[in-house]
């Protein structure tokens, strides 16, 4: 698979179509068959939950989760990502939005800088398919939640039809995806992980995923 450190074009086109609304919703259509209007819903309750919250956002990518933030109040985010592109991008995203105060970190999320249980809330829209562990990268996101803290994702899986499970075959002998498991395997793995109050309600190749620690 691509190692999405130095993956730059890879990383810039598939940051472009999930960052721009309308080609996103176009392409979950597409692709996926699924309604993306619940993706950008989701980011856009975010700023009820983000005032005086710890967040981490992995893998963050371009930043699109940004536009669900207030830009004002109290909190701690934390912008991660494997690729330098995308921490670029993230960037200047967050400066486009007048932003401050979100951290940038480059790491890998099967190995994660912090100490257990110092986040509240932990982000990972559309990353999980494209990592070669899955169920590592959950167990990690489940480890940096405090008691209590909640997780709340999307991710790509099979078990929708042929022409969804052709793409994902595609992308994933393209390198622009990992592991691909189906919405039953990512419930297992979440409570694999430790977590509980799980949730996967899958929409075409796309399920929507949150959780409990």
């Amino acid at each position: 698979m691509a190692d999405w450190r130095h993956a730059r074009l890879t990383a810039v086109f598939y940051d472009f179509g999930v960052e721009h609304e309308r080609l996103g919703r176009i392409g979950g259509r597409l692709l996926w068959g699924a309604d993306l209007s619940r993706f950008y819903g989701d980011i856009h309750r975010l700023r009820e939950l983000a005032n005086g919250g710890r967040m981490l956002d992995v893998p963050c990518g371009g930043g699109v989760a940004f536009r669900g933030l207030p830009k004002e109040g109290a909190r701690r985010y934390v912008a991660l990502d494997l690729s330098p592109v995308m921490l670029r991008r993230a960037q200047a995203n967050a400066g486009r939005l007048g932003l401050p105060g979100i951290g940038f970190v480059q790491a890998s999320v099967t190995a994660l800088p912090y100490r257990e249980g110092c986040f509240d809330l932990c982000l990972s829209y559309f990353g999980l398919h494209c990592f070669a562990d899955p169920p590592a990268a959950l167990a990690e996101m489940a480890r940096i939640l405090r008691p209590g803290g909640r997780l709340r994702g999307t991710a790509v899986v099979r078990g929708s039809g042929l022409r969804q499970d052709t793409v994902i075959s595609l992308c994933q002998r393209s390198g622009i995806f990992g592991a691909v498991g189906t919405a039953e395997d990512l419930s297992s793995w979440l409570a694999t992980a430790g977590l509980d109050e799980i949730g996967v309600d899958r929409d075409g190749a796309v399920a929507f995923f949150s959780a409990r620690r």
